[in-house]
């Protein structure tokens, strides 16, 4: 008779040592104890300065500059502004001032424009159901939802276009026949 068994091995449990002295690249290494041992944690900030060895390993990697931005990507996602400092820091620390700079200016700024693509998706859905409410278009219950569900902005610009003139919720939502 066949007897599966799994071993789990649960390495948010294992003390930092016993992670450092695991075999297998600074880029792993870094990912096991920033992503698996000390994500979300309170002690993230104060442990990155003392692994600067492991962040200049990376660095010196075939692929370093982008493994490293990839770190610094996850840091800046999952840190609080401690962690985003002490990430800055880290950086100087292993590369040029103005590198480091760009790495972590691209990230924020990809986490900025994100936000703004969202926020001005959701004012367009609202301008659409405003529009329609004001010119009195009833809309029913699965119409707003497909509203509120949209994110394609042409989509979006189409509808609030139509919605100005339109008398029925057909004229926004429905496409013309060619």
């Amino acid at each position: 008779m066949l007897r599966f068994e799994y071993l789990l091995d649960d390495l948010t449990a294992e003390r930092e040592e016993a992670l450092r002295a695991r075999a297998g690249p600074p880029l792993v290494q870094l990912a096991w104890l920033a992503a698996l041992r000390y994500e979300r944690t309170e002690e993230l900030a104060d442990r990155l300065m003392d692994w600067m060895v492991l962040f200049a390993q990376v660095r010196a990697s075939p692929e370093g500059a982008e493994n490293l931005g990839m770190v610094v990507h996850y840091l800046i996602h999952i840190g609080d502004r401690t962690t985003r400092e002490v990430t800055r820091q880290a950086l100087h620390s292993v590369m040029d001032v103005q590198r480091a700079e760009e790495l972590m200016r691209s990230h924020g700024e990809e986490l900025i424009e994100r936000g703004m693509r969202r926020g001005l998706v959701q004012a367009q859905v609202r301008g659409v159901l405003r529009i329609l409410d004001a010119r009195g278009v009833a809309v029913t219950d699965e119409a707003r939802q497909r509203i509120l569900s949209c994110k394609d902005m042409a989509t979006l610009d189409r509808w609030f276009d139509r919605a100005l003139n339109a008398s029925t919720l057909s004229d926004v939502l429905d496409d013309p026949a060619p």
